[in-house]
């Protein structure tokens, strides 16, 4: 958010595994006016899809971050939000926001154990055809573009990089960021349970709370707007 955009606080949308800023496009009208609502673009996909994607994801926020505060602009107002592989990369952002002319007011991290938890079910190194099987066990559907060969070749080694610095991430530093955590779980989740979504209460010495919407781990996919009222409802209090 630009210092001329006026005093409107920008919600960051951080991408998950496999995917780009179009997810998040919806999310600028569903927003009606709360937010300016932006995503980071990641190389891999849609306009950086010929650019070679990030394999971990400390070294993926060292490098985006530049480009993400020009976007912002100084002494703007942020509120991130990542899911799976986007929490965990919207933690490492809010780190090195807290070091820039940026303010993050919440970190909102959705379908992800906390930073210190090693995922111990992998899909890192499969073949293929098994590695999208296991993927798509994790996520609890399958994008039809995979059934698409050229679309295929295109998104696949993007895919499979993403999995492989969400599945090898561990975080820069021990130290928990300042600002309030609210953590998001589909309440069907089968890769994240209740008690690793509460894990992320020891990332933050601010405030912390945990919300559950009906679904398993893709849930957002259907409940964009209840989201977004969450996020509104506790920055309206300002508390999480």
């Amino acid at each position: 958010m630009s210092a001329q955009s006026g005093e409107r606080t920008t919600l960051l949308c951080v991408p998950f595994a496999g995917a780009g800023p179009s997810f998040f496009h919806p999310w600028q009208e569903l927003a009606a006016g709360r937010w300016r609502v932006t995503s980071v673009e990641l190389p891999g996909r849609e306009r950086r899809i010929l650019d070679e994607p990030y394999r971990n994801v400390v070294e993926a926020a060292k490098n985006e971050i530049d480009d993400i505060v020009a976007d912002l602009g100084e002494g703007s107002r942020v509120v991130l939000f990542g899911h799976s592989l986007g929490a965990v990369l919207a933690y490492e952002l809010a780190h090195l926001l807290s070091t820039r002319d940026v303010h993050v007011e919440r970190l909102v991290v959705s379908g992800s154990p906390g930073p210190w938890t090693q995922r111990e079910r992998r899909a890192t190194g499969l073949q293929d055809e098994e590695f999208l099987a296991r993927v798509e066990e994790f996520a609890g559907f399958r994008h039809e573009a995979l059934d698409h060969p050229e679309m295929r070749e295109l998104i696949l080694p993007t895919l499979q990089a993403d999995c492989e610095m969400h599945e090898n991430y561990l975080p820069s530093t021990d130290t928990p960021v300042s600002v309030p955590i609210c953590s998001l779980r589909g309440d069907h989740d089968g890769l994240v349970t209740a008690q690793e979504a509460r894990q992320w209460r020891d990332a933050t010495t601010g405030g912390f709370t945990c919300v559950e919407f009906p679904g398993d781990h893709m849930y957002l996919v259907d409940h964009g707007p209840q989201i977004l009222d969450v996020i509104e409802a506790q920055s309206a209090h300002g508390r999480p």
